[in-house]
């Protein structure tokens, strides 16, 4: 999928690691394309790219995001080179508003089912992991909710750039 939308300065990136709710990676679609960011999906996916649940979700958006499909993790990592890399995890112990993000940032998380694999980030030494907040008890926020909080926390760190 292509872009129509042209942003000239470095933009943040969200990566989804083998998302599996279509309806879900539709609406970061649609959050992806309304503020600048990249998508980018890690497969295997749960879904197919041109299913019904995935267009309804990204409305008029799809067209307008700029969205990068990567065979496997290593096909990520390869794309990746030494762009900074914030992994969300319920089990990071650093808070997601404590970190200091910049443009070309990533913010990579996990499947909805099970979240992103520890051997992701953890003792990773050019990966941060880092987590949302949540009152005890919580398993976890839905992956749509999630995504949104963190991309706007870091695109406010960016002084909204781009708008």
């Amino acid at each position: 999928m292509a872009a129509q939308l042209v942003h000239n300065a470095p933009m943040l990136h969200i990566a989804l690691y083998e998302p599996e709710i279509p309806p879900n990676t539709g609406n970061i679609m649609r959050l992806a394309a309304n503020t600048g960011s990249r998508l980018h999906l890690i497969a295997p996916l749960g879904f197919a790219l041109d299913e019904k649940r995935l267009r309804r979700a990204g409305l008029d958006y799809r067209d307008q995001a700029t969205v990068t499909l990567h065979e496997d993790w290593q096909a990520f990592c390869r794309w990746r080179g030494t762009r900074r890399l914030w992994a969300f995890s319920t089990k990071a112990q650093a808070c997601y508003s404590q970190a200091r993000y910049a443009p070309d940032d990533i913010l990579l998380f996990g499947p909805e089912s099970r979240g992103l694999p520890e051997a992701l980030f953890m003792d990773q030494p050019d990966v941060a992991p880092v987590r949302l907040p949540m009152v005890p008890g919580s398993r976890s926020l839905n992956l749509a909710n999630a995504v949104s909080v963190a991309v706007f926390e870091a695109w406010r760190q960016c002084d909204f750039e781009g708008t």
